[in-house]
């Protein structure tokens, strides 16, 4: 597991009001789990919900991201919140905003999927704007929806980064898969039988 190693461009986008950091409803479970401006995708009504904390420049994200696109897409019944937490690198912040940037017109999914294909790391702006493009992303329009959404898209990362610091997860990725948390990347057997178990536990309650 990749070990947060912020650097100092990150860090000043991402560092919250010392007051603020703590806000209990950043913070709560309700926040973390159904946050209205985070990305949701899978079955919105689905009887697990995965929380992923991913960055872009994270290899185990990337070699991880294909399985758990594929067993929301078996199961059915998931529901996967995206948590964009770049924490790697200037140019993860710069591909988070680029993927909630497209959100705006309904296509956080294609960015998302295009920016956990490029290989390697800190990619320079210009592969990172390609690889959106090609997903099919009307880019002049991304554009627009990045500048007239500034404030909103860095709060939401605040917001984020905060919630994952807040509960001590030490780097990317983390998935929170119903109750349990997996500090590691998985497969796709291993994110099948975190469901399994997460299925579990609530029939259990």
């Amino acid at each position: 597991m990749v070990v947060v190693r912020a650097l100092a461009a990150a860090l000043a986008l991402l560092a919250a009001a010392p007051a603020a950091r703590a806000q209990d409803r950043d913070l709560s479970r309700e926040m973390i789990v159904a946050d209205p401006a985070a990305p949701v995708a899978g079955n919105p009504k689905g009887d697990v919900t995965i929380v992923a904390f991913l960055d872009y420049n994270c290899p185990y994200c990337k070699s991880s991201a294909p399985a758990l696109e594929k067993l929301v897409r078996d199961d059915g019944r998931i529901r996967l919140v995206y948590k964009d937490w770049p924490i790697l690198s200037e140019s993860s912040v710069y591909g988070a905003k680029l993927a909630l940037a497209a959100k705006r017109q309904g296509k956080y999914e294609e960015a998302h999927r295009a920016l956990m294909a490029l290989k390697g790391a800190s990619r320079p702006h210009a592969d990172l704007d390609a690889a959106v493009a090609a997903a099919g992303v009307d880019m002049p329009r991304l554009l627009a929806d990045a500048k007239a959404s500034q404030a909103e898209i860095v709060t939401l990362l605040k917001r984020n980064d905060a919630q994952a610091r807040g509960m001590g997860f030490p780097g990317t990725p983390v998935y929170l898969v119903g109750p349990k948390l997996v500090a590691a990347p998985l497969d796709y057997e291993g994110f099948k039988d975190a469901v399994a178990q997460a299925r579990e536990r609530q029939k259990a309650r």
